[in-house]
């Protein structure tokens, strides 16, 4: 799928920013896996995974039992 937005000229968001504010909100709420976030912003699986955090998401998941999952299967 295809989409087109138009923003207003947000002069201090890039477009890498704003994709991956879109890609992280995505992945966070499980629309996409880090694959396919990482693929929406084009820069790779593993890129993607050590740069989400700096836009305030975490790969961990938002609750105790999916960091202790997480924790378990490491």
């Amino acid at each position: 799928m295809t989409i087109v937005l138009k923003l207003p000229n947000l002069s201090e968001l890039t477009e890498f920013e704003a994709k991956m504010i879109l890609a992280g909100e995505l992945y966070e709420r499980e629309k996409l896996t880090s694959g396919q976030a990482a693929e929406m912003v084009g820069i790779s699986k593993r890129a993607f995974i050590e740069t989400i955090g700096n836009f305030g998401y975490s790969i961990f998941g938002n609750n105790e039992e999916d960091i202790l999952i997480d924790v378990q299967n490491a």
